[in-house]
């Protein structure tokens, strides 16, 4: 699991997303921020949980919430997902694991008795001054926007 923990400074990074523009994270500061971290655009559990926040949307962004989510997978890719489920919120593709490292989320992990690298599912609240306030490491793939505005109500 990640080395980071509430209070810390959320580690800044630059990165393109699903229309290969770059984003930062220190373009949010002000405002609260959900960055979602996911093993895999278009798999089961990644696809449950970013269509809970699409279908949660207005929920989040009445609250002022700006969601960000990351993996490993590639613009083009990032950008098939934003289609094919209509989702409304950014894809940062962090094609160079970079992110995931200074999140400490890249690393070894077990699926059906293989062993293989990939990013753990964790998500992040980030407050108005770039601080980590909260940390979902048991991610409710189907019920993500409630954990999140449990926390933030």
């Amino acid at each position: 699991m990640s080395h980071l923990k509430i209070g810390d400074k959320a580690p800044a990074f630059v990165a393109n997303d699903q229309n290969g523009l770059p984003v930062s994270l220190k373009d949010f500061k002000g405002k609260k921020v959900v960055l979602y971290f996911y093993p895999k655009d278009d798999t089961p559990g990644c696809t449950a949980q970013a269509c809970n926040l699409r279908d949660n949307f207005s929920a989040l962004t009445n609250k002022g919430i700006v969601v960000l989510g990351v993996s490993v997978d590639e613009v083009k890719k990032h950008k098939k997902f934003e289609d094919k489920y209509k989702l409304p919120f950014t894809l940062v593709a962090d094609e160079e694991k970079t992110i995931v490292a200074d999140y400490g989320l890249w690393g070894e992990k077990k699926f059906m008795g293989k062993t293989y690298m990939g990013t753990s599912r964790v998500t992040f609240l980030i407050d108005e001054k770039g601080k980590i306030v909260h940390i979902i490491e048991k991610v409710d793939t189907k019920n993500h926007t409630e954990q999140i505005l449990a926390f933030w109500s």
